[in-house]
């Protein structure tokens, strides 16, 4: 899963390098030839675009770094974590919701890929099949009863699930 993610940086960079490395130095050189640069809106837009696209690129290379420092072996078997997929009960609607705990790239609320690092997600890591996790959102606690676990050593790396398709296990 994460190396999907890796290419999909590695990409974002590639096409921000060549833009930073090619693109905005020939248009920051023709505004320059229009003169005057004080009142120049094209020299100060491209040199906007060119502050954006390197503070992006230091962005998605810490991230690179961050991506190749995980180890999948050490998410443990029995509770929940990166790749996990979870079937919980909340109380405060008075429903069952199914979620797959994914990278901050791949979330997507309304398929039910929440992010490790968002607070329904922060909140589930580490809880096993029976605990509760209370979760402090804008709208007050909501408090989730993890009901099924499937653990990313469950799951098959090179197929993507969606989280209606998970299979019911533990």
């Amino acid at each position: 899963m994460p190396e999907k993610i890796k290419a999909r940086l590695a990409e974002q960079i590639k096409a921000l390098e060549y833009e930073l490395t090619t693109e905005l130095p020939a248009e920051i050189k023709k505004a320059v030839a229009l003169g005057d640069l004080s009142e120049n809106a094209e020299y100060h837009s491209a040199k906007q675009r060119q502050e954006f696209v390197n503070a992006r690129l230091g962005q998605l290379k810490k991230r690179m770094g961050e991506l190749a420092m995980v180890n999948l072996t050490n998410i443990p078997n029995d509770k929940v974590g990166f790749g996990s997929a979870v079937t919980v009960f909340d109380s405060s609607k008075d429903e069952t919701i199914r979620y797959k705990l994914v990278t901050s790239e791949e979330s997507d609320v309304s398929k039910g890929l929440i992010s490790t690092t968002s607070p329904i997600g922060r909140s589930l890591l580490g809880k096993e099949v029976g605990d509760t996790a209370t979760v402090v959102t804008p709208n007050g606690k909501r408090e989730l009863e993890v009901l099924k676990l499937y653990t990313i050593h469950d799951l098959d790396p090179d197929e993507p699930v969606e989280v209606t398709e998970i299979p019911e296990v533990k």
